[in-house]
């Protein structure tokens, strides 16, 4: 590590200090044993943990910090000094002792103490100027290289020069080594204590390429048979094998995570794409400061690891695997890798995704699309059917609906909905196509159509629990309307109002049921209406047949709210076209027009029903 001026000076006015400490100790040598032992005592007082490891040689020129060489290594064992100084016993012999553990030579003089860091293997620490081994030893590539080049140019650098084939033979064989420790850097890019060694190896890539530029212009027989060596190539090969090998020996580091999946083929895309999101933030994080702009590193390794994704995914597609499988793959292509991996927060504005291409050819990936629509289809098919089947085997084992909250409840449409509902959104969102979706909801028609049919067949029997059945039926048919009416959902139009007609079928034949027996049993009343008894005490027939309506329609309170308004609504109407039905069977002659006629409202105004 190179110092400062100012740091230099202070160390040598620190080692001059130290030195006179030292010096004096040999400048008492002619004086009686116990005045040099208590000088001495005097002279050494220097801490115990002080450790002088390196002493530089000084130069001519003394007040010039470039003119300090290292030259010389002195170690001095100042414990064992200031042991013997303080030490009891004979202090002549003491004295012999301490000059026998100190030889420093009249003519060195400690000028400045090297300062060492830690780690000696680390490229660039060391203030001594190594050798080519020394070098690679240390991991400091970009020195070895710059040996390798100096050696190179004295051989190859001018034709006057005479080399022999043992020369060319040893730096051939040295550039083979230095390829080997430049290798084993690229490869070890994720290790956390390699990125010094790293940043070493790239810049002896960028002058190796150089130099091979330079080569390139040389005729071949003039030039080292080890030209091109193709640093960059090597760098980028390595590269690729490197996330090969990741991709290929990912291990899931998610709290296992991967091991809940059900399949093998899902745990491994799992464990693949969750190594591709892992090393791109390491690589943004770590490896983009070690590397020059002109690699554009981001860049390349989610080129490498976008392709190395891409390629086993293409593998997996083209071997025979379960629609299961086939919905994971689909959903890493779609969901995870394009919104959860490369959208990362960290990698967004480093990796521009538009540029990766798609994971899988349009071949592959449509062939997983039609076989994901096809489980799709079958599936609501099957979730149809089976919820239908489920719903009819209660109505023929004479099953009633269960109660929720005091009302009727069948679970049909709650059942159905959401699954279709689900289909729906997971094939527009895998699929990116409305016609596919649509297609889907085409399969709600004809379920419909199968339900109006069940129902009616129902409606003939006799069985106790029919009303009850109808009751919860008529909030299954209003939550199906209700869904297919909502503009948000694709139907196409056809199947919208095919599917509504449906409905409005399905509620006719439970309304007919209720509003029928309630008629049949209002006959009598309604033969009153617009006799004499009813002109004589017409509202006595009034009340005694809002009264009876109250009676029949006490049975509804178990019906949700919204369905028991519109079948009282319908009550109401075929009241009151009974009511004027009754009125226009009757053959009115008005005695006196003015009086008769407003007699005549007044007596329908009061006879009204109101609920």
């Amino acid at each position: 590590m190179a110092f400062s001026r100012k740091e230099n000076l202070e160390e040598y006015k620190k080692s001059e200090e130290i030195c006179e400490e030292i010096i004096g100790i040999e400048g008492i040598d002619d004086e009686e044993p116990k005045e040099q032992c208590q000088k001495q005592k005097h002279k050494m007082k220097i801490p115990k943990n002080m450790k002088i490891t390196n002493i530089i040689k000084h130069r001519k020129n003394v007040n010039s910090e470039d003119d300090l060489i290292p030259e010389a290594l002195l170690e001095v064992d100042l414990d064992t000094i200031e042991g013997i100084v303080e030490s009891p016993g004979d202090p002549e012999v003491g004295c012999q002792k301490q000059k026998f553990r100190i030889k420093i030579s009249e003519k060195i003089k400690i000028l400045h103490f090297k300062k060492w860091q830690k780690n000696s293997q680390s490229p660039g620490t060391s203030s001594v100027e190594l050798d080519f081994k020394g070098n690679l030893e240390q991991n400091r590539l970009a020195e070895a290289q710059q040996q390798l080049m100096k050696a190179e140019e004295l051989l190859f650098g001018s034709k006057e020069v005479s080399r022999t084939e043992d020369e060319e033979d040893k730096l051939h064989m040295d550039y083979e080594i230095f390829v080997l420790h430049l290798r084993l850097a690229i490869h070890d890019s994720f290790s956390d204590d390699n990125q010094e060694t790293l940043k070493s190896a790239l810049t002896s890539i960028l002058k190796e390429e150089a130099q091979d530029r330079r080569w390139m212009e040389v005729a071949m027989d003039q030039r080292p048979v080890w030209r091109p060596i193709s640093c960059r190539q090597i760098h980028d090969t390595l590269l690729q094998t490197t996330v090969e090998e990741r991709m290929k020996n990912a291990e899931d580091e998610q709290e296992n995570k991967a091991d809940i999946l059900s399949t093998s083929l899902k745990r491994e895309v799992f464990r693949m794409g969750k190594q591709v999101q892992k090393d791109l933030l390491r690589v943004v994080r770590n490896l983009k400061e070690c590397y020059p702009p002109d690699f554009d590193i981001c860049r390349t390794y989610a080129q490498l690891y976008h392709q190395t994704f891409s390629t086993r995914l293409q593998e997996l597609a083209r071997c025979k695997i379960s629609s299961e499988d086939c919905l994971y793959i689909l959903s890493w292509i779609v969901e995870y890798y394009p919104k959860d991996v490369l959208k990362h927060k960290e990698l967004e504005e480093h990796i521009n995704s538009s540029s990766l291409g798609p994971l899988l050819p349009e071949e592959d990936l449509k062939r997983l699309e039609e076989q994901y629509f096809s489980y799709k289809e079958n599936n609501i098919r099957n979730w149809l059917s089976n919820a239908f089947e489920k719903e009819v085997k209660k109505w023929s084992d004479g099953i009633e609906p269960e109660l929720m909250d005091g009302y009727y409840f069948s679970s049909l449409a709650f059942d159905v909905l959401p699954l279709i509902d689900g289909a729906v959104k997971d094939v527009n969102a895998l699929l990116s196509c409305e016609s596919k979706a649509r297609s889907l909801l085409n399969q709600l028609d004809s379920f419909l159509l199968s339900y109006k049919t069940s129902l009616e067949e129902l409606v003939k029997k006799k069985q106790e629990n029919i009303p009850k059945t109808l009751t919860a039926n008529l909030l299954n048919i209003y939550q199906f309307r209700d869904y297919v009416q909502k503009p948000e959902h694709p139907f196409l139009e056809d199947t919208r109002t095919a599917c509504l007609s449906t409905l409005a079928d399905l509620k006719k034949i439970c309304h007919t049921y209720f509003l029928s027996r309630i008629h049949t049993e209002l006959k009598p009343l309604y033969r009153k209406l617009w006799t004499q008894v009813w002109f004589s005490g017409h509202c006595e027939v009034v009340e005694e047949l809002v009264k009876a309506l109250e009676n029949k329609t006490d049975s509804f309170k178990e019906l949700k709210s919204v369905c028991r308004e519109e079948l009282l609504a319908e009550l109401h109407l075929e009241v009151m076209v009974e009511y004027v039905r009754q009125m226009m069977k009757r053959k009115w002659k008005l005695k006196k027009t003015k009086s008769s006629k407003k007699q005549l409202l007044s007596s329908s105004a009061l006879c009204l029903p109101k609920w």
